[in-house]
């Protein structure tokens, strides 16, 4: 048996109005297109649901049994449209970002101040790891999204994550003020193994896209010192301890105030980009990452 929604209203006008004529005018029908429409939900549930007379027509026993669950199921789809309806101008819920110390620090706090103030009804989660790990949470469906470098380190997620490019991502050498490559306008790849370097360590994205570089070129670098802050990376450079390569974004106060020098790095061919990835499928997540996603499309690429 498959009560059809259409009909059971039609039957809820008929007992509300006390008849056929009645109930007809109520809905807008032909007397003749609600009698057959209580025909065929009587043929359908095999019982009379109308006592009809000439005084009144009232419920059978039958007809007072499928009237009170009626109302049930009828009031339920209509508090489920309801909640449909609120669905398609409300953003909220949880939502579980992951991202970079790195991209936190000077690409994200924008981004999260709009969207905080655009959808207070979001719970934000923020979970910061580097890029690699973030795609692993994120493949695995434990993050939401990720804003991340990419191109991603072969990790085999490639059939498991969608990503969305937002912001080019310009890799500089940073040195200290006063240092003999500090006269060049740029500086090639090559020379990366005339320098000492201090370098985020092997887990993050910046590291393994430089890792490639010096497996295909069969050098080792002089790695002076590994850290897993940027902050810490550029004061080392400051005082000294040797070059490193980090995004433009990430140095251009301490290149402003003449505490570092930055030169684009070029040569190694692959171009960076700050983007973000989500699990593989249809769509881009929950509500939530929609809007995200589309807030962070619309400021990062302006």
């Amino acid at each position: 048996m498959e009560l059809r929604s259409d009909r059971l209203r039609v039957f809820i006008a008929v007992s509300g109005e006390g008849g056929f004529s009645r109930a007809a005018a109520a809905l807008g029908q032909t007397q003749s297109s609600v009698s057959q429409v209580i025909a065929a939900l009587e043929r359908e549930v095999g019982e009379a649901l109308f006592v009809r007379d000439r005084r009144a027509t009232r419920l059978t026993e039958a007809g007072q049994v499928l009237q009170v669950h009626a109302e049930r199921v009828l009031g339920a789809l209509d508090q489920a449209r309801q909640a449909l309806k609120a669905l398609d101008g409300e953003v909220s819920g949880p939502l579980a970002i992951g991202t970079s110390d790195t991209l936190a620090t000077y690409v994200l706090p924008p981004v999260l101040a709009a969207y905080r103030a655009r959808y207070p009804g979001v719970a934000l989660r923020l979970d910061n790891r580097p890029s690699p790990a973030i795609a692993l949470k994120v493949a695995a469906r434990a993050l939401d999204l990720g804003l991340v470098s990419l191109p991603l380190p072969e990790q085999g997620l490639e059939a498991s994550l969608r990503q969305q490019a937002l912001l080019r991502q310009q890799d500089v050498v940073i040195l200290a003020p006063g240092h003999t490559l500090g006269a060049r306008r740029r500086i090639d790849k090559s020379a990366l193994f005339e320098l000492p370097l201090v370098l985020l360590d092997g887990t993050t994205g910046t590291r393994a896209y430089l890792e490639a570089y010096f497996r295909a070129a069969r050098r080792r670098p002089n790695i002076a010192l590994e850290v897993s802050s940027v902050e810490v990376l550029k004061r080392l450079v400051e005082l000294g301890f040797g070059a490193s390569v980090v995004p433009s974004f990430a140095v251009e106060r301490e290149v402003r105030e003449g505490r570092l020098l930055a030169r684009p790095l070029v040569g190694l061919g692959t171009e960076r980009k700050v983007g973000l990835i989500y699990a593989g499928g249809a769509g881009q997540g929950t509500r939530a990452a929609r809007a995200f996603g589309a807030l962070a499309k619309e400021m990062l690429r302006s």
